[in-house]
C-alpha cells in the first residue's frame, strides 16, 4: 500500500509504517530502501519533508532518495552525478545527526561509497584489520555494525564498492571472495550474510560472461569444498533458523540455485517451496549456459525447480499403511 501511494504522490502511508517500525532495524533498513527506490521517480519526499520539516521520518527518506538519485547517475555516468553525490551525502549526514541510533544514515554514507571508485576520499580508503582486505569504507561499516549488528545491506553495499573498485587490474574477484569467506568466518548465525561467498561465485560468472558459460567446471565447483560447505551452512545456519517473514526473494534465489547446482535436491526443493510463486531475475540470467533461445534464466530457474521437486518427492520417506 505504501508503494501504491508514493508511486500517487502520497506520502502519509509512507510516514505511519515507518513510524510503526521503530526500531526494528532489519525492516527499517529493507522498507526505507524499497520505498526510496520508488519515491526517488517523484518530488513526493521532497513535498513531504516541506510540509512537515521536523519530522525524522521525512529527513531518513530524502537521505534515501537522495542516495538512490545519485547511485543512478553514477551508473548511466551522468555529467551532474558529482552533484547528486555531493546531496546525497549532505542529507544523510543531516540524518545521522538527528538519528544517532539509526543504521539507515549511515547505510547511506557507506552506498555512496560505490560511487567514489578511485576512492579519493579517506573514509573510503581505511586500512581493514584482517590483513587479506583491501583499503576500503571499513569505518562507516564500523558504524552500522555498532547500531545494527550483520546489517545484510551494510555488507552487500561493501562487496558492490569492493566490485566497482578501480585498481590497475581492475575489480579484484579474489578480494570479494576474501570479503565473503571472512565475514562467514564470524559465524553469524541467522544471517543471510551466510550466503556472500554465494554471492560472490556469481559476481565471478557475471564478471567473466559469456566465457564463462562454456566452461564445464563452472557447476562443479558448487558441489565441491569449500562452496559446497558455505551453501550447507547457509542452509542450516540461516535458512532453517532465520525468520522466515524476513527472508528475502533475492537470498532465497541465491540459496536455491547454490544448492540445486551442488546437487543438494532435497534441501533445494525445501528453498524452493518457501519462495512459493515469487522469483528473482537474479542469479538465475547471470548463471545460465545461454542453451535457451530466449529467456534462459527463466528456463533454467524453472528446470532447477522442477528437477529438485521431482527429487524430493520421489526421494521423501512415505509412511506405510496402517494397520
Amino acid at each position: 500500500m505504501a508503494l501504491v501511494e508514493l508511486e500517487a504522490g502520497r506520502w502519509r502511508t509512507t510516514r505511519d509504517l515507518l513510524l510503526q517500525t521503530g526500531s526494528h532495524w532489519t525492516l527499517r533498513t529493507s522498507r526505507t530502501q524499497l520505498l526510496a527506490v520508488a519515491a526517488a521517480r517523484s518530488d513526493v519526499v521532497a513535498v513531504w519533508l516541506s510540509e512537515e520539516p521536523g519530522s525524522y521520518e521525512a529527513q531518513v527518506m530524502n537521505a534515501r532518495v537522495a542516495v538512490e538519485r545519485a547511485l543512478r547517475a553514477h551508473r548511466q555516468r551522468h555529467a551532474g552525478a558529482p552533484e547528486f553525490e555531493e546531496r546525497a551525502r549532505f542529507a544523510a549526514l543531516l540524518a545521522a545527526r538527528r538519528g544517532p541510533y539509526d543504521p539507515v544514515p549511515w547505510l547511506c554514507l557507506l552506498a555512496l561509497a560505490q560511487v567514489d571508485v578511485q576512492q579519493h576520499r579517506r573514509e573510503h580508503r581505511e586500512q581493514s584489520t584482517e590483513p587479506m582486505l583491501p583499503s576500503g569504507p571499513w569505518g562507516l561499516l564500523y558504524e552500522v555494525n555498532q547500531r545494527d549488528p550483520y546489517n545484510r545491506e551494510a555488507y552487500h553495499r561493501v562487496l558492490q564498492f569492493m566490485l566497482g573498485r578501480q585498481t590497475p587490474r581492475g575489480a579484484s574477484l579474489a578480494a570479494v571472495f576474501d570479503f565473503g569467506r571472512w565475514v562467514v568466518s564470524q559465524r553469524p548465525v541467522g544471517s543471510p550474510l551466510l550466503l556472500l561467498p554465494a554471492y560472490a561465485h556469481v559476481e565471478q560468472r557475471r564478471h567473466h560472461g559469456a566465457q564463462a558459460r562454456i566452461d564445464p567446471l563452472w557447476r562443479r565447483q558448487w558441489a565441491e569444498d569449500p562452496s559446497l560447505g558455505y551453501t550447507l551452512d547457509a542452509f542450516h545456519d540461516w535458512f532453517q533458523k532465520a525468520d522466515a517473514g524476513l527472508r528475502s526473494v533475492a537470498d532465497l534465489n541465491h540459496l536455491a540455485y547454490a544448492l540445486w547446482a551442488g546437487h543438494q535436491y532435497v534441501e533445494a526443493a525445501e528453498v524452493f517451496a518457501a519462495m512459493g510463486v515469487y522469483a528473482a531475475r537474479e542469479p538465475w540470467a547471470s548463471v545460465h549456459d545461454g542453451a535457451a533461445p530466449s529467456g534462459p534464466g527463466e528456463t533454467l530457474l524453472l528446470r532447477a525447480r522442477a528437477e529438485s521437486l521431482s527429487f524430493a518427492h520421489s526421494h521423501t520417506p512415505r509412511a506405510g499403511p496402517h494397520p
